[in-house]
């Protein structure tokens, strides 16, 4: 999985870009927790065996919650959606945001640039992982390998398998064997950032939150605690 940190980061970039009216500081803490729900399966692998990459980053949830969500604000009998009438149009934006940020600041850190995402565990024990690259050459032209169109594959997006979410257990932080089982001699390393590229996310979303809430005039809610 990516540092929590950077999650963290990706969540704020998706915070100031999609709350909108709805942009104040306790509407970028909930999109930025969203953000590092699913690395709470890391400490759940100490009681349940590769729960890393796996409880918290398995389809189900998001799904479930989007769910739940469309059929509150839309679908309801009489259209009276109760996250509207409580927290009113703030409120949905925050809550749709959150999910965003949940599936792809959490959930994508590890399918697209991590050890991989067990999506559909516990019915399937494999990891997936999505490795490809864009580039322009000057003899072939664009080249890109993240989409497999026109191809005979299995698919459009080229997921691979990354290992068994149980018998291939991914280290953390929390659990840095990946096993179940607290070790309280274990060598425990909290990553902070991998590399310079991860440092530039982390520092564009600190200036860009900063700008934010100075255009703000600090963060308090103004028509979004109202709107309804």
């Amino acid at each position: 999985m990516a540092p929590t940190l950077v999650s963290a980061a990706v969540g704020a970039l998706l915070a100031a870009a999609l709350l909108g009216f709805a942009f104040d500081r306790r509407a970028v803490a909930v999109v930025v927790a969203a953000a590092l729900v699913p690395s709470l399966d890391a400490a759940a692998s100490l009681v349940v065996p590769g729960a890393t990459n796996a409880l918290l980053h398995a389809v189900w949830l998001p799904l479930l919650a989007g769910g739940l969500l469309y059929w509150d604000t839309e679908r309801r009998p009489g259209g009276e959606s109760r996250l509207r009438g409580r927290f009113g149009r703030r409120g949905v934006r925050v809550a749709w945001v959150a999910l965003a940020s949940f599936v792809v600041a959490g959930i994508g850190s590890a399918l697209f640039a991590g050890e991989g995402a067990a999506l559909l565990y516990p019915l399937e024990d494999a990891r997936y992982v999505v490795r490809g690259r864009l580039l322009f050459s000057t003899q072939e032209g664009v080249v890109q390998t993240f989409l497999a169109l026109g191809s005979d594959g299995s698919g459009v997006l080229p997921l691979r398998t990354a290992g068994g979410a149980v018998a291939d257990p991914v280290a953390s932080w929390v659990n840095p064997d990946g096993r179940p089982g607290l070790n309280p001699g274990a060598d425990r390393e909290f990553r902070v950032v991998d590399g310079g590229s991860q440092l530039v996310v982390v520092a564009a979303a600190a200036a860009t939150l900063a700008v934010r809430f100075r255009g703000r005039g600090g963060g308090g809610a103004t028509d979004g605690g109202v709107s309804r």
